[in-house]
This record gives C-alpha cells, sequence and structure tokens, in this order.
C-alpha cells in the first residue's frame, strides 16, 4: 500500500503574498471551501497577527471548514502563536504553524541573534504552541542556506517540543533538485528522533525548480508537501499544487506515495483562484492551462483521435477539463439558480443575498445567452466586492470613439450616495474612462498593471479586467467583469480605488516576515 502524502494548501497565506493579490475575508472563505472539496489535507489560511483583518479572515475559514485542517501562521513569537490559536478555535481540525529563521545570514542580519538563541526560541515557542493543540508545525525558514549540522540539532529539539511536522522551506527558491533530494535524506538519515515527525518541504520557484525540488523531496522520504493553486506566491511563486499532485498520481512507477486529492477539482480551483486574484493561468501552464490539453499538429491530432494515449499521459477530465455549462436564461427561477451556486461551493447567508445575485444573473442573461460556471464564479465576485467596497459606484458611462477622432468619455459616479460628473478626452476608450474618473476622484495613483482576459468562449464573453493601482507603496488589485470591456475596466479601476481609500484594510501580507 503507498503512503499518503499530505498536501500543505498555502494559496491563502504564501499565495496571498504576491503583490496585489490580497483576498477578501469572503474571497478566502470561497476558496478554502474549493480547497475542501478538493480534499486538501491542509489549508494554511493566513497569518492571523498581521491585522486584524487577517485574524478575521483566517477566523472565518475556521468556521467555514470542517473535513480539513485548518492552519495559522505564527513566527516564534508568543503574541503570534497565541494569536493563532485563537483564530483558528472554531476549526475541527486545527494546526499551529510557527517558524524561526536558521541560515546565518538571517540570523544575523535579520534576527540578531545567535545559533543558540534561536534553538531555544524554537524549543520554546514549539512548547508554547502545544498549550493549544497536539498538532504543531515547525519550520527552519531559509533551510537551503543553513548549515546541516545546525539544521539537524534545530530539528531535533523541535520534535522533541512537540512538533508532529517539521518543514524543511527552500524559502528563497536556490536549490536544484538532486541537492534538495539529498538535504532532505540527509536529515532524516541523522536526526535520531525524525520517525517521530513527518517531514515537509515548501519550495519557492526563483530557478522554475519549484515543483521539481519538492518531488526530489518526496522521492527522498518527505510526505508532506506545501504548495499553492496556479503556483501563486511572492516573486516567482511557490510549488505549484496541481503539476505535484499529478505528477505523483501520473508516475506511480516512481513514486511509492499518493495524495487523497480529487483531482477532478483541480480545474474548478484554479479558475476561481485566478479570478479571484486577478492573475491568470497562462494558456501553456501545465495541467490547467488552457492548452494543456489542446493539439494543433497533425500527426499529434491523428495520433489522439486513433489511441489518446500516444500524446496525453493524463485524461483532461481527471483534473477537472469539462463542458460544465448550466442551461438557465432570463426564464430560469431562483432555485435552479441557487441549486448551481451551491454546487460550486457558493452559500447565500440571507435572501437579500440571494436576490441580489439572481438579479445580477438575470441582468447577465439578457446580454449573452449561454451562462457558463464561470460566469456565476465573476458574477458572484463582483457582488462581494461592491458590498465591500460602496465608496465610489459607477452610476453611468458613455464613451464615444471613432477612426480619426480623439475618444471621449462622460462617466457619472455616486460617493456616498452623492452624483458627481466629469468628461475627459483620452487616447483610447479606456484611458479616456480612467482619466473622467480621476477628474471626480483626484487621486494621485500609479497605474501598473491592466489586464484583460475573457471568462469564456465566444464573442459574448464576459471581458474580466484587472487593475493594478500603487498609492504611498501600497499597491492594491481591483477587479471588473462585463460583457462590455470599457464598464469592466471602469469597475475595475473603482474596485481598486475604493481598497486604497478603504478606512481599516487589511495590511497585506508582505508587511510581516514571511517564510
Amino acid at each position: 500500500m503507498n503512503d499518503q502524502l499530505i498536501i500543505f494548501d498555502t494559496t491563502l497565506r504564501d499565495g496571498e503574498q504576491s503583490p496585489g493579490a490580497s483576498m477578501t475575508r469572503e474571497e478566502k472563505v470561497r476558496i478554502a471551501k474549493q480547497l475542501e472539496r478538493m480534499r486538501v489535507d491542509i489549508i494554511e489560511a493566513g497569518f492571523p497577527a498581521a491585522s486584524k483583518g487577517d485574524f478575521d479572515a483566517v477566523k472565518a475559514v475556521a468556521e467555514a471548514v470542517t473535513e480539513s485542517t485548518v492552519c495559522g501562521l505564527a513566527r516564534a513569537i508568543e503574541k503570534d502563536i497565541d494569536r493563532v490559536a485563537e483564530a483558528i478555535r472554531p476549526a475541527k481540525r486545527r494546526r499551529i504553524h510557527t517558524f524561526i529563521a536558521t541560515s546565518p545570514i538571517h540570523m544575523q542580519h535579520k534576527l540578531r541573534m545567535t545559533s543558540e538563541q534561536v534553538l531555544e526560541r524554537a524549543v520554546e515557542m514549539v512548547k508554547h504552541a502545544r498549550q493549544y493543540t497536539d498538532d504543531v508545525e515547525f519550520s527552519a525558514e531559509d533551510a537551503v542556506r543553513s548549515d546541516i549540522d545546525f539544521l539537524c540539532r534545530v530539528f531535533e529539539a523541535a520534535i522533541k517540543a512537540g512538533a508532529r511536522t517539521v518543514n524543511v522551506p527552500d524559502t528563497v527558491g536556490y536549490s536544484i533538485p538532486h541537492a534538495w533530494g539529498e538535504r532532505i535524506k540527509t536529515l532524516i538519515e541523522r536526526v535520531p528522533n525524525a520517525s517521530k515527525a513527518v517531514w515537509s518541504t515548501h519550495c519557492h520557484n526563483d530557478l522554475g525548480l519549484a515543483v521539481a525540488n519538492s518531488l526530489s523531496a518526496v522521492l527522498n522520504g518527505a510526505r508532506q508537501v506545501e504548495c499553492t493553486i496556479n503556483g501563486l506566491g511572492e516573486r516567482a511563486g511557490n510549488a505549484s499544487l496541481e503539476e505535484v499532485v499529478m505528477a505523483v498520481r501520473t508516475r506511480r512507477d516512481i513514486f511509492s506515495c499518493d495524495t487523497r486529492i480529487d483531482t477532478t477539482q483541480i480545474v474548478p480551483a484554479s479558475r476561481l483562484v485566478a479570478g479571484i486574484t486577478g492573475f491568470p493561468v497562462q494558456p501553456n501552464k501545465a495541467i490547467v492551462g488552457a492548452n494543456a490539453f489542446a493539439h494543433e499538429s497533425g500527426i499529434h491530432q491523428d495520433g489522439v483521435i486513433k489511441m489518446r494515449e500516444t500524446y496525453e499521459i493524463m485524461r483532461a477530465e481527471d483534473v477537472g477539463w469539462t463542458a460544465n455549462r448550466i442551461v438557465l436564461g432570463k426564464h430560469s427561477g431562483r432555485s435552479a439558480f441557487r441549486q448551481r451556486l451551491s454546487e460550486l461551493g457558493i452559500d447565500f447567508k440571507t435572501e437579500q443575498e440571494l436576490n441580489s445575485a439572481f438579479e445580477r444573473f438575470k441582468d447577465l442573461a439578457d446580454k449573452k445567452h449561454e451562462i457558463f460556471d464561470e460566469d456565476l464564479q465573476a458574477l458572484v465576485t463582483e457582488a462581494d466586492l461592491e458590498q465591500e467596497n460602496e465608496h465610489f459606484q459607477l452610476v453611468s458611462l458613455k464613451v464615444c470613439s471613432q477612426t480619426g477622432e480623439i475618444p471621449l468619455a462622460q462617466v457619472t459616479l455616486a460617493i456616498n450616495g452623492l452624483e458627481q460628473h466629469a468628461t475627459a478626452p483620452g487616447s483610447g476608450p479606456v484611458d479616456a474612462s480612467f482619466k473622467a474618473i480621476d477628474g471626480i476622484i483626484g487621486e494621485a495613483t500609479q497605474l501598473l498593471l491592466y489586464s484583460v482576459n475573457n471568462i469564456t468562449s465566444g464573442t459574448d464573453s464576459q471581458g474580466e479586467v484587472t487593475v493594478r493601482l500603487e498609492k504611498g507603496g501600497r499597491i492594491v488589485n481591483g477587479h471588473g467583469a462585463d460583457t462590455d470591456i470599457v464598464i469592466a475596466s471602469a469597475k475595475a479601476y473603482l474596485n481598486a480605488l475604493n481598497k486604497l481609500v478603504a478606512p481599516g484594510e487589511r495590511t497585506h501580507p508582505q508587511a510581516a516576515t514571511m517564510i
């Protein structure tokens, strides 16, 4: 019988460290419920000590998830651990994940601690976390650049103090597969009490080797992989959950372990995360990219038609590539609408929320003939955004654009219920719209990213726009969707502006120290 490979998903924590990828509480809950549906073992929901908003988000995930273990991250500091314990208390299964840096460069320049002080702190904080739960994970930040002898001492002491999982992170994405596998193997062989804990690996993708390093660790004894949906994460990202899971599942001749993941939920999870974060998946991305199972070469097409296995090593259906289309239109009722959203993991707290979403669905059904699951996901995401950020609201937008003429936009906004109007020219209809909005709001921001993606296929598809703005060192993403991409652009721009002016907005996770 194969060993179980534990999947530790950190999309909601490490994935959220991508600049502009900060998620709302409701968005985190939606993703967490999809991860639970996918049968992820551990969901790292966030860093509760970062801010009250992050604490509330982790707590909301702990209240919503019943099958997966809910985990919170804490530095090796008592108040951080106490905060995690309080946030995850509602969860049926709880884990506290604490970490401290062990590399010379981090200990000297960041922590300003000696190796003995770090060792002592690690032991004390693992013991402190054990007061709240038996499920404690300890990570040695920047293990890739740490002295192997010191790592052995730290992990031995952490396990003795009560850590059930010990994590070896390649925090800066520096290692290569054979070296990383050898490091995992050496640690397991040299730590006397290694068999009393699950060994985990957490790899970043700075050299494009996060998945390869993670798999090398698995081949050398690691039985937990820390990863994210779509490989989301700070800098170049983290190990991609879908690639790790399908590599282990597909190459059973190589790996003596397997996951409990329901792989048919991989593509829905990928689309949900991409839609919420505004980080689209490139077409040639393994497993979840639009071209992952596409064949243009005549030779390939002929081979696949005759026998799929000639060019496909896995079935598209096994990872969730199905035609999830609902036959709902303007005459469909609320019950059918509610049922389909429930199947997608979207539930409404009140009848008023259902009615509001249903009205949006009716408006969309008037614009496009076929409604897809992705349309519904975008519809609910937009509703969540507007409920949280209502300072600036788009009332109307009129844009005139024709050959040989300078585009002109007329916009009306409601600011705290009071309508204001502005007109502005621009180099294009979107530029004119943004300038007209700026004329009313007067916010001095820098546009870092403007991205348009189609949500579904067809010329009547909704356009999903992501706008990234920066002001005073703070970076936010705005999202908007509409069958008219100019209107979608205005919605996305306003959504980002609302986040910039919202009082008490969550501190971005990058403001805190992370593994």
